[in-house]
């Protein structure tokens, strides 16, 4: 039985359409890094940390709002040590500066204390097509202890963030507002020790997804994405209009949704990146030594027998 309280989760059960929630709320601003489509980078690298100064890219420019972080003086928490990083392992901020969160990486108590003050609303659209549906139980239920306990999260429009989730996924650990931010996406469990130009991208030029071999920086997976709302909103408009472009065509990208979703964060970068510790994948088993926790994760199932369309 789910806890009656105020922690309820919004779940759109839907018959059919695109998986990438539509939304319509207010109108945009440029409040989140872009980068011309003719910039060259170096492709940052998830496992091997930045050593002294590094080649940052020039000519990135932005406005990201932070909350002002006020906690109770009785809060007795660890003390960061400049010269003693918590994680020496693995790369925890990008090069346009944007932290990527692992375990270790933030003191849960500070974060929730932080947080609380705020009285943030989130959003969350779960979908659940077809199939699908089995899944929402132990998604709801695994939600109602691990997701955002620190704070409300409401079945309501007027929200400070939203998230959107697939329902084939079971929480296993505290996602909390350590994940908020501008526009937050998670780098994909399987892939993030490849190279770019491996990635699974759409690398054909007839698709509005289409990216570059030498172009991108982390592959995301699109189990996991949020935001503020109008980054969210901004977001998914622009992948929805370019997926009818693409269906006007004939053409269908080569992971659907999620190759928009890619293509839209490599020239939109995001402002805060989740950790595979947040979209892991059950299959993978648990020895990767770098994930110290999981916290959200993909189910073991038959893709081929719940996919409408396999």
């Amino acid at each position: 039985m789910l806890q009656k309280r105020e922690h309820c989760l919004l779940a759109l059960i839907m018959a059919g359409g695109t998986v990438l929630c539509w939304l319509v709320f207010l109108c945009c601003s440029s409040d989140h890094p872009s980068v011309s489509v003719k910039l060259q980078s170096k492709q940052a690298k998830l496992m091997e940390p930045v050593e002294g100064p590094s080649e940052y890219d020039e000519g990135l420019t932005w406005r990201q709002v932070h909350h002002q972080v006020v906690v109770n003086h009785r809060l007795q928490s660890k003390q960061a040590k400049l010269m003693e990083p918590v994680r020496n392992d693995v790369l925890t901020i990008t090069p346009w500066l944007a932290p990527i969160v692992w375990e270790g990486t933030f003191d849960p108590q500070v974060i929730d204390e932080a947080f609380r003050s705020l009285n943030l609303t989130i959003a969350t659209t779960v979908f659940a097509v077809g199939k699908y549906t089995r899944f929402l139980r132990d998604f709801l239920e695994s939600a109602e202890k691990h997701f955002m306990t620190a704070i409300e999260v409401h079945i309501h429009r007027e929200a400070h963030y939203i998230f959107c989730l697939d329902v084939d996924m079971k929480f296993q650990g505290r996602v909390g507002p350590e994940a908020l931010g501008r526009l937050v996406a998670a780098i994909h469990p399987w892939f993030y020790w490849y190279p770019r130009n491996q990635y699974p991208y759409e690398r054909r030029n007839v698709s509005t997804a289409y990216v570059p071999l030498d172009q991108g920086d982390f592959y995301y997976q699109a189990n996991i994405f949020g935001g503020a709302l109008e980054d969210v909103h901004r977001l998914t408009k622009t992948c929805r209009e370019h997926l009818e472009v693409d269906k006007s065509v004939g053409v269908e990208a080569v992971w659907q949704e999620e190759s928009h979703l890619n293509w839209y964060l490599v020239k939109n970068k995001p402002t805060k990146l989740l950790s595979p510790e947040y979209v892991w994948d059950d299959a993978r088993g648990r020895d990767a030594k770098e994930i110290k926790l999981v916290r959200f994760s993909s189910v073991i199932k038959n893709k081929a027998e719940v996919r409408e369309n396999p």
